[in-house]
């Protein structure tokens, strides 16, 4: 080899280490610098009270620190959100990401009908976006159909798209007719479902149908044991599964491991479905005062949706007659319900039934709450630490303590004084990253 070859060699591998070095320098990641979240206010969703001069230490995706006037690291962004109010993210417990109802009922079917799943996805997604940036952090999904919410769940897990960690139930459980199964559109016309989709007749078909929705990824087990109000075929408040079936059902989630949400609009069904060993009643209109006595020995959680049912009362115009029928019936009930929930001490989870109403409005459960007489600090505790006990993630969220993700949430004021605040946060931060507000925010910021 010549020496003008060596030459050439000896440069080509030089600068070959200098690319190696290089890439592999690129493919560290740069440690983030910690981030501190400073506000007049914090709430400790633990003991339910306000701590002033509040201060947060974030590095990566956790919470470093907690306190009052605390020693910001040297090279941390400190940033300051004057008179605010640090809390932790919300958490809803009941929604449906994967689907918003249209004002027309009847355009809604429609819609629903020809919008090919992979299209609905991307509807999801932005709801997915909206729900996070309203404040909340974490949801259970309790039903979707073509398992969209799970795709849901699989992107954002994935950092493909922003939205809150989500726990989904798939398909709902529940019997032939009821809540659960499809409208009655002829046979000929649509398939019948069966266990895959969540209906199920007889014990072992129940069994069944809850390892389906294990199979396919389910987080939660949801099912029907009473009627439902937007349905066409069944009344509001009538069982619709045995206590055999019930039984099936609620044993055969806790054996995988997984909580059950039970939808009860009706008493009789509520109790059969508290026998059975659930971990929530979801709706629970028409509850009677010796349900919400067991509930709370149990501690089974009250997951009311004020908001979905205020929402209907609304516009029951819009709805088929046979709906509108129901609805006017629950929307009476519900919050007479709620207080006698609050004066006997049931224990609350915040949930929306997001999907029924317009995503991204989930704090105004908050005031429906509080206007319905439970204490503000405990409205804020339904949707922060009980949410996570509930859902079964209270080691990672739900409370600002260190080891926890940083799932922050700031709204202006007080909201102790004023839920209202919580309708319009001027900072959402998601297990580090920052995707509403904070100074020049422009996007997420990791």
């Amino acid at each position: 080899m010549s020496q003008r070859s060596m030459a050439a060699c000896s440069v080509l591998g030089f600068a070959a280490m200098i690319f190696v070095q290089s890439s592999l320098a690129d493919a560290v990641p740069a440690t983030p610098r910690p981030i501190v979240l400073k506000a007049a206010h914090l709430f400790d969703s633990v003991s339910g009270k306000l701590v002033e001069h509040g201060m947060v230490v974030v590095s990566g995706a956790k919470i470093q620190a907690v306190g009052s006037d605390l020693k910001a690291p040297d090279n941390a962004e400190v940033i300051d959100l004057g008179d605010a109010t640090l809390m932790p993210g919300f958490i809803d417990a009941h929604v449906h990401l994967s689907h918003e109802s249209d004002p027309n009922w009847y355009l809604d079917r429609f819609q629903s009908i020809m919008r090919f799943p992979a299209e609905q996805a991307l509807y999801g997604a932005h709801y997915a976006k909206a729900t996070l940036e309203a404040g909340v952090t974490t949801v259970r999904d309790v039903g979707s159909s073509d398992y969209i919410s799970l795709g849901l769940r699989n992107a954002i897990n994935a950092g493909m798209i922003p939205g809150p960690r989500m726990l989904v139930a798939n398909y709902p459980v529940g019997s032939t007719g009821g809540h659960a199964d499809q409208a009655p559109v002829p046979p000929q016309r649509i398939a019948v479902a069966g266990p895959i989709l969540g209906v199920c007749n007889g014990a072992e078909e129940c069994r069944a149908a809850v390892r389906y929705q294990i199979k396919y990824g389910a987080d939660v087990i949801k099912f029907m044991p009473s009627g439902g109000v937007l349905s066409l075929s069944d009344p509001v408040d009538n069982p619709q599964l045995t206590q055999e079936e019930m039984n099936a059902i609620v044993s055969e989630a806790h054996n995988w491991g997984r909580k059950v949400a039970a939808h009860c609009h009706g008493d009789r069904a509520a109790k059969m479905a508290i026998a059975a060993g659930v971990d929530s009643i979801e709706h629970g209109t028409f509850l009677q005062d010796d349900t919400l006595q067991e509930m709370k020995k149990k501690h089974v959680y009250l997951v009311a949706t004020l908001f979905a049912g205020a929402w209907i009362g609304e516009r029951l115009d819009k709805f088929p007659p046979a709906i509108a029928a129901k609805a006017r019936v629950a929307a009476a009930q519900a919050q007479q319900m709620f207080q006698h929930a609050v004066k006997i001490g049931v224990p609350f989870a915040m949930g929306t039934d997001a999907g029924v109403e317009p995503h991204g409005l989930n704090a105004r459960e908050f005031s429906l709450m509080a206007k319905n007489g439970l204490g503000a600090a405990q409205v804020l505790m339904a949707g922060t630490a009980n949410g996570a006990d509930l859902l079964g993630v209270a080691d990672q969220t739900g409370t600002l303590q260190a080891g926890k993700f940083a799932d922050i949430v700031a709204v202006a004021g007080n909201p102790l004084l004023d839920m209202h605040a919580t309708e319009h946060p001027i900072l959402v931060m998601k297990e580090g990253t920052i995707y509403l507000g904070g100074a020049g925010s422009n996007g997420p910021r990791h």
